[in-house]
């Protein structure tokens, strides 16, 4: 297992035998809000050049880092070989991959298409089976994603990919219990970066910043590849943004970006840690960049709400042009299959349709209980005047002991609204103790709150 804060002499045997076992495939992380994992995009107005990455979907294909490139040379090679399942199994994967990476959820009917193909050609394959657990994780079928897992899993109990699947798809449906015990046998049977990660989120969303950090720390001392680096990097960096530690978090990202320039991640971090820093200018910068290449929920929000931080002329303007992408790209990933709900509640409650962001947090609620979804029904609840009903949702939200300064604003101005004063002044004030930059209009408006109820 990984280190336990009480057993530090054998858990670091552990970790400096396992710090030696770098260059490991990087996480396959579920993108609730959008986002890329391992593999860059090409540069902005250049050709397609390789970017650093780690050999996530195969080492022998994929390992260069260039995934077009790959994905074009394996097009090539079933051409000539249209029976070899493993590398339709590899192209599925890389098809999730690159609807990541790009924001285009068109490429999943591809993957799943592949994938298929793969288990026609070699019913019950383990390859195939953990890629349909990618790819049900990437439209945010958890349960399915969790099922596709386990029948991996039967086959090749050691598969890398299944196990780290498994975990994320317990993590997502609110089973921290079962996921801590599912990161402790991935740990035991396949250690390395996707379940070192995997194993430090799961810590943090329990509230244990001090092993989370450790972990990852020990991770990336590990770590040989660039894209490893620049996924346990951008992990770090995220990390110590939460916990609005801004001049670390800017030098974790810068680096991750020294390892691969182009990694979504770290670029979407680096600019919201300048925001937070003050630097709007920078921030905005960055962000247009980031939304240029990858028109994801998460960036665009984000982007809209320093345009309307800056508050200059025209840019309401141009802040409802971004949430209209939201919103393009939700009817998007809807028509690909993804389930999208959550992420048209989080934008939809403070930026659009509250009627539709209320349905959508519900429809959510019924499917999975996270911290994250607990957050967003609360909100919505909120924002449509249902306080009591939001109150103990956004209670659920902190419950776990999960440091996140949104979550503690949106408690306080819910308690606000119920008539709990003491608390909601407490809830406010911690949130802006934990991270006082956590939202370009969120901050604003929680020492807006704060200030009221004084």
């Amino acid at each position: 297992m990984a280190p336990r804060t009480n057993d530090e002499e054998t858990g670091g045997r552990r970790w400096r035998r396992r710090a030696q076992l770098g260059g490991c495939a990087a996480l396959l992380a579920v993108a609730l809000t959008g986002g890329a994992i391992a593999f860059g995009a090409a540069r902005e107005g250049t050709p397609a050049s390789p970017v650093a990455a780690s050999a996530a979907v195969d080492p022998g294909v994929l390992g260069s880092g260039n995934l077009d490139a790959s994905i074009t040379a394996l097009q090539a090679h079933l051409r000539s070989q249209p029976r070899d399942f493993g590398s339709w199994a590899t192209l599925g994967l890389a098809y999730v991959e690159q609807a990541r990476t790009k924001g285009d959820p068109a490429r999943y009917p591809q993957a799943e298409k592949a994938l298929r193909r793969s288990l026609t050609l070699a019913p019950g394959n383990d390859q195939a089976l953990a890629g349909q657990a990618a790819l049900a994780a990437a439209r945010h079928d958890f349960q399915h994603s969790l099922a596709y897992a386990d029948r991996a899993l039967k086959r090749n109990p050691y598969s890398e990919r299944a196990l780290s699947s498994r975990i994320d798809a317990l993590v997502e449906l609110g089973r921290y219990t079962e996921a801590s015990r599912a990161a402790d046998t991935a740990d035991a049977r396949r250690p390395g970066v996707p379940v070192f990660t995997r194993y430090a989120y799961v810590r943090e969303l329990r509230g244990d910043v001090t092993t989370a950090r450790r972990v990852l720390q020990q991770a990336l001392a590990g770590a040989t590849s660039p894209g490893d680096i620049a996924y346990v990097a951008a992990q770090l960096g995220q990390l110590a943004w939460n916990q609005g530690d801004y001049k670390t978090a800017l030098t974790l990202y810068a680096r991750a970006l020294a390892a691969d320039e182009n990694y979504l991640p770290a670029l979407e971090g680096r600019a919201r840690a300048q925001a937070a820093s003050g630097r709007r200018a920078d921030a905005i910068k960055g962000m247009e960049t980031v939304v240029s290449r990858y028109p994801l929920p998460g960036p665009l929000v984000e982007l809209g709400e320093l345009y309307e931080a800056r508050g200059a002329a025209g840019d309401k303007a141009k802040a409802r042009e971004q949430y209209a992408l939201v919103d393009a790209w939700t009817a998007l990933a809807r028509a690909n299959g993804v389930d999208a709900d959550l992420d048209t509640a989080l934008a939809a409650a403070d930026h659009g349709d509250k009627a539709a962001a209320l349905r959508a947090a519900r429809a959510e609620w019924a499917r999975r209980h996270t911290v994250h979804t607990a957050d967003a029904l609360a909100w919505a609840l909120h924002v449509n005047g249902h306080d009591r009903e939001a109150l103990p949702y956004a209670r659920r939200a902190t419950a776990t002991g999960y440091r996140n300064a949104a979550f503690l604003y949106h408690r306080g101005i819910i308690e606000r609204a119920t008539g709990d004063s003491k608390n909601g002044r407490a809830s406010l004030a911690a949130a802006l103790e934990l991270n006082p930059g956590f939202s370009p209009l969120g901050a604003a408006q929680a020492r807006t709150a704060l200030e009221a109820a004084k």
